[in-house]
């Protein structure tokens, strides 16, 4: 039997760990993929702590890890139009991502290119498709300044590029261990802790014109001060938060309009995925622990041999 990476009830890192599983079938207008690949990102473990943003559906126990895929159609459910057996996809998976095989929807899914590597690939479902909307949502005019918490993360790294090739000037908050990273992007960099406030605005005199969060807590409080318009305020972290303060949570980024967009930016030359960590399938576990202690640079994917 196929094996997939589940979490049985919720809690910490004790509660995952390697399951057999039925092979899925799919239903009308799915997809059943050979996983190649399986991006990680926070919302894995957040949904595993049981945390779930308000009106999202309940999670059956026990589930699949991963939300994000690159694989070969192996079988397609009635009505699957537009795909064959043996293409090459990607897209958000319907039963998990961390796993051998897994469910699309075919009305989601989209080609993937040979130009773009299996590990890249994984990671545009959800990192990049969200950075997409998320940039897309604020609607900045070019010349302006977009401040993005968080900017060394996944989300955070191509929400840089996409505001730099959309004519924005891009400052982001990380670490100092990060810098280095930061400013290859052509990002400004900032450095994250007390005192937040007054760095941007010593960088930058005549202040943001628009903030992607993607830290949430004091953070984004100190950040939504900088702004006099808070409509220009989305979070990708703290949905509540956002609204308080007068902004509002990042839109949802799925269907393969957005897909197609951020594919065409790979190909363009215009976002690179900066996957910086490959781990086996084996080492889910370690893959996972590199993103919830929340030092990850760029993205961090699972590998599935075939």
């Amino acid at each position: 039997m196929p094996r997939a990476y589940v979490f049985e009830r919720f809690g910490g890192p004790e509660v995952e760990g390697f399951a057999e599983v039925e092979r899925p079938v799919p239903g009308p207008g799915e997809l059943l993929v050979a996983v190649r690949a399986a991006g990680v990102n926070p919302v894995d473990w957040k949904r595993r702590s049981g945390l779930r943003p308000p009106g999202a559906p309940a999670v059956r126990l026990p589930a699949t890890m991963g939300g994000e895929v690159s694989g070969t159609v192996e079988r397609l459910g009635a009505g699957a139009d537009g795909f064959g057996l043996g293409d090459a996809v990607l897209g958000g998976p319907l039963t998990g991502g961390y796993a051998e095989y897994a469910l699309l929807s075919a009305a989601s899914a989209v080609h993937k290119p040979d130009r773009i590597p299996w590990t890249d690939a994984a990671t545009l479902p959800i990192a990049a498709a969200t950075a997409f909307a998320a940039v897309r949502q604020l609607a900045l005019p070019a010349g302006s300044t977009l401040l993005v918490t968080g900017v060394g993360g996944g989300v955070g790294t191509a929400a840089a590029q996409i505001g730099l090739h959309a004519g924005l000037r891009v400052v982001g908050t990380a670490s100092t261990g990060k810098k280095a990273f930061v400013e290859s992007l052509g990002v400004r960099h900032v450095e994250s802790g007390p005192g937040l406030t007054e760095r941007v605005r010593t960088a930058f005199p005549d202040g943001v014109d628009g903030v992607l969060d993607l830290v949430g807590g004091d953070q984004l409080a100190e950040c939504a001060a900088l702004l006099t318009d808070r409509t220009r305020l989305v979070s990708g972290a703290d949905r509540v938060g956002a609204v308080e303060l007068g902004g509002a949570p990042v839109a949802p980024a799925r269907g393969p309009g957005v897909l197609d967009a951020v594919v065409g930016l790979v190909l363009d030359g215009a976002l690179d995925p900066f996957v910086t960590r490959v781990y086996p399938f084996d080492q889910a576990a370690r893959a996972l622990r590199a993103v919830e202690g929340g030092h990850a640079l760029g993205k961090v994917v699972i590998e599935v041999a075939r």
